[in-house]
């Protein structure tokens, strides 16, 4: 799939969206409508990332050393939990990804989430300015194309 870009790159070419025809027009903004949703996709999937890291950092600001003996919830899935007691509060066990898991003290388990949010966000923000980007490209396809046609109207 090419790539579609305001801003010009030494491995691309720029053309003047005017010397397209309607049905090239209209190919790129199908090409830019299929590229937003993807935006889409991602932008939602990093904000629950980042929502899980965030909480999970929050979840850590409660332990303490008074947390030990203290009884808890422990999620076995999404809906079910089975009682227990949390014992040695000053490690903890962490979910790194693709089903790894650590044993991290309080502070470094709260840097982990902390270094992940950020991140995850700063992620969010480069997606965020290229839909912006695909964004403005495809309004001044859908402008051309109008154009295009009310010529052909008139003509």
């Amino acid at each position: 799939m090419a790539q579609i870009s305001a801003t010009e790159q030494p491995h691309m070419k720029q053309i003047d969206l005017a010397t397209l025809n309607i049905q090239q027009l209209g190919t790129l903004k199908q090409q830019l409508d299929q590229e937003l949703d993807l935006f889409q996709e991602s932008l939602q999937s990093l904000k629950m990332a980042q929502q899980k890291f965030q909480t999970s950092n929050e979840t850590l600001q409660n332990f303490d050393a008074d947390s030990e003996g203290k009884d808890i919830l422990v999620p076995l899935t999404g809906s079910m939990y089975v009682p227990g007691k949390l014992i040695e509060t000053s490690n903890v066990i962490i979910d790194i990804g693709t089903r790894y898991y650590v044993e991290k003290d309080i502070p470094m388990a709260k840097d982990y989430f902390q270094r992940k949010t950020k991140f995850v966000t700063e992620q969010m923000e480069k997606i965020q300015y290229l839909g912006l980007e695909k964004s403005k490209i495809r309004d001044a396809i859908v402008e051309i194309i109008q154009l295009k046609l009310n010529q052909q109207q008139q003509g």
